[in-house]
Order: C-alpha cells, then sequence, then structure tokens
C-alpha cells in the first residue's frame, strides 16, 4: 500500500522499518523538527528522520500541522492508501485524518482503552502492572479514542524497565502494524468499539521522580524506580547531596528496625550494598548516581563514597 508515516522516536523507527521491509511504498515520512541536544547543543535528527535518510525517503518536518494549509495540501498531493502515525508527538487535525482512502491507523503502546494519552508504557511500570501490550487502531479526533484493530498482549517482567519494555514493545508495534495493514488491505480488518470505561497516561512530572519514603512502600518505590529507568530517575537526598536510584529490588522485612524513620539505612556494606527502611519492606540498593557522577553498581559507589547504618534519605 502507499503511506505516508508520521513518527519520531526509536518506537516509532521499528514500525517504519517494518513497513518498508514488507515492500509498502513510503511515499513521505512526517517527523518533528531537529532538536538541540548535548552540552554543544548540537542539532539531532530523530531516529526515525535518521531511518529515512538512509532510505532515500522524502522528510517533511512542519513546526505545526494544525492550519498548516500548505503541509495539509503536500499529503493531499501524495494521495495515500493510509496514514501510519505511531509515536509522532502532534495531535492530527481531521483534516489530515480525513486525507488518506483507508484510513489513518495508530500504533499504541497499552492496551486500550487503558492507558490512553502520552506515557502508556511508562505508566504501565510505574503502576505495576503485570501486563500490557500494543494495540493498533484507527485514529479519531479524540486523544487515543478511535476503533481498536488488533491487540497483542505481553507480559512485564517483575525487573523489566521502561526502556527495556519500551525496545521490545517497539517491536511488537512494527509486527503487529503490518498485519493490521494487511488485514486492511484484504478487508478483514476488524473495528471495535473502545467504550468508556478507561485509563489516562498523562505526560511524566519531573516532581514525581522525588522519592517518598514516608509514605511509600517498598515495591512502590521499586516500580518509581524502574519506571523512570532511562528517562530522568528517581532520586533523593542524602546530607543534602541529590542521589538518584537507577535498580532496586525488595529484599523482605526486618522486623527489629520497624521503630526507626523511614529512609533510613538499616544496613551497609561494601559487598552487599545498602538497604533502607520503607513504609512497608526494605529496598536494596542495587545501582546508584552520586550528584555529578556516572551511574554504577552499589558496591563500586561504596569504594569512594559513605554511606553508613542509620543515616537517613531526606
Amino acid at each position: 500500500m502507499k503511506i505516508v508515516f508520521m513518527g519520531t522516536p526509536d518506537f516509532a523507527r521499528e514500525s517504519l522499518e517494518a513497513l518498508y521491509n514488507n515492500g509498502h511504498e513510503i511515499l513521505a515520512v512526517v517527523t518533528n523538527p531537529d532538536k538541540p541536544k548535548g552540552r554543544g547543543m548540537k542539532m539531532v535528527a530523530s531516529p526515525v528522520k535518521e531511518f529515512a535518510i538512509e532510505k532515500g525517503l522524502k522528510i517533511y518536518q512542519p513546526e505545526k500541522v494544525r492550519k498548516n494549509e500548505e503541509f495539509i495540501n503536500e499529503i493531499k498531493s501524495l494521495n495515500p492508501d493510509v496514514i501510519c502515525v505511531v509515536a509522532y508527538g502532534k495531535i492530527l487535525p481531521q483534516e489530515i485524518l480525513d486525507i488518506p482512502k483507508k484510513g489513518a491507523i495508530n500504533v499504541h503502546g497499552s492496551l486500550l482503552p487503558k492507558y490512553r494519552g502520552a506515557a502508556p508504557i511508562q505508566w504501565a511500570v510505574l503502576n505495576g502492572d503485570k501486563t500490557t501490550g500494543i494495540t493498533t487502531m484507527y485514529m479519531g479526533a479524540g486523544m487515543d479514542t478511535g476503533d481498536m484493530i488488533l491487540k497483542k498482549e505481553v507480559e512485564i517482567g517483575e525487573d523489566e524497565t521502561t526502556g527495556e519494555l519500551w525496545e521490545r514493545l517497539s517491536k511488537i508495534g512494527g509486527e503487529l502494524l503490518v498485519e493490521t495493514l494487511k488485514q486492511i488491505e484484504d478487508g478483514t480488518a476488524p473495528r471495535i468499539p473502545q467504550g468508556e470505561d478507561f485509563t489516562m497516561a498523562p505526560m511524566l512530572d519531573k516532581e514525581m521522580a522525588k522519592i517518598d519514603w514516608e509514605n511509600k512502600t517498598a515495591e512502590e518505590i521499586k516500580n518509581l524506580v524502574r519506571g523512570l529507568n532511562p528517562i530522568m530517575g528517581a532520586y533523593t537526598f542524602l546530607n543534602g547531596k541529590k542521589i538518584k536510584f537507577w535498580k532496586v529490588q525488595v529484599a523482605g522485612e526486618i522486623e527489629e528496625n520497624t521503630s526507626l524513620k523511614n529512609g533510613t539505612v538499616v544496613k551497609s556494606d561494601s559487598k552487599e550494598g545498602i538497604y533502607i527502611k520503607t513504609k512497608q519492606g526494605i529496598l536494596k540498593v542495587l545501582e546508584i548516581q552520586g550528584e555529578n557522577a556516572k551511574r554504577m553498581s552499589i558496591q563500586d559507589y561504596l569504594r569512594g563514597n559513605s554511606i553508613k547504618q542509620f543515616e537517613v534519605f531526606e
């Protein structure tokens, strides 16, 4: 089929590559404008643009798509069968959704109607869900409200991070998109209404990254840590210095320390690491990052830094 592809991050690149490898005609690729990155603020292309350049595909990078008549007319002139949208980053107006003959299709990183919105993969991990998946859907004017086509469910690993799940789902998304387009082409694709029982997955807020030792259990803090890995990292303070945790595990209960304040280091050992009391359960830290330092194992960190028993994380 003749396709206009719209997407930006590596998650979307996997779908674009799957379409390309399956012989679809990619009329054009639409992605977000290049962004400055790093200390030198060098302009960096999106992963989708990098792939499009590599394969010699036509590229559009509009600053905005709403009320952008020049861009909309360009897409109309391409006369696509389908527009495929995967993590593009902009809400499309109805005028664009109406262009393709066989509809605009979205690859969404959750089992809709659960987790509509911008961060479905992250929230599945943050909430400690056991399963998630990919949904392909016809796009409507609302936020992830269109009729569903296909779903693929997967289990979330006990210690799986957002980054690991993101990578796994991106490949599944590409496979499911190819199958979805095959069914659309054959005229066998279903249209399954979502209903009104949905959950929102809003953009992540930097404020949520601070660990709440007083009110959160070891399991909840573990989910926060893996849910924010590698996006921003969950952080806390010790002696006024900011420390990030990148990997932790729940290490059971230590009854004799129940009278200690939550956030207290109940054990510190250069070989075993540190164990911290929470509202319920003990948290063992496996990977840590000190202020203005690199990520490292807790054992490497304790070789050059001191965290003593009974010190309290703020």
